[in-house]
């Protein structure tokens, strides 16, 4: 539960910020995820909105924001979505000597709310890059545990994982 952004009601402040999308809360919150990091320097992490609470004008989110942690408001774009699978994709496969023989993708749901009829494009942009002699699976999930980059694992929303596997 987020209560407050600066000392005023986030509730408020996010309808205010979204204008029309407003009204559609919290479906809506899906395109308006949030970047939080627990201090300047920490690696971010993405949140989605999973509800509100008009009673005490509060956001629900699926995973703890700490007191005192740096907000992001984001807006969702599909084809950076979908870019973003792709370049994840290339990241994952640069440098290996081992051909990749299987491929798991774990994906958020918010994201394929979000990417709707598109979320297969998401999956042929990571096919593209790594070949057709991979076999690739995967399902959905409501939250990705993962490391961002080379730091600890963390709880993700509204992210992709790529998994390869190979033997060596």
């Amino acid at each position: 539960m987020l209560y407050e952004l600066d000392g005023k009601p986030v509730l408020k402040l996010y309808k205010d910020l979204l204008g029309k999308d407003a009204e559609k809360l919290p479906s809506s919150g899906l395109l308006f995820p949030v970047s939080i990091r627990i201090s300047k320097k920490a690696k971010a992490v993405v949140r989605g909105l999973s509800g509100i609470n008009e009673a005490d004008q509060s956001l629900i989110f699926g995973a703890n924001i700490p007191e005192g942690s740096y907000l992001r408001l984001m807006k969702g774009n599909v084809d950076k979505l979908i870019t973003g699978a792709e370049e994840s994709a290339i990241s994952v496969s640069q440098g290996l000597k081992e051909t990749i023989e299987l491929v798991v993708l774990i994906s958020c749901v918010g994201r394929r709310l979000v990417l709707k009829q598109l979320a297969e494009e998401e999956i042929d942009a990571v096919r593209n890059v790594i070949g057709d002699t991979s076999k690739i699976t995967g399902f959905y999930s409501y939250g990705e545990i993962a490391p961002l980059n080379e730091s600890l694992c963390e709880l993700h929303h509204q992210t992709m994982t790529i998994t390869t596997l190979s033997e060596c």
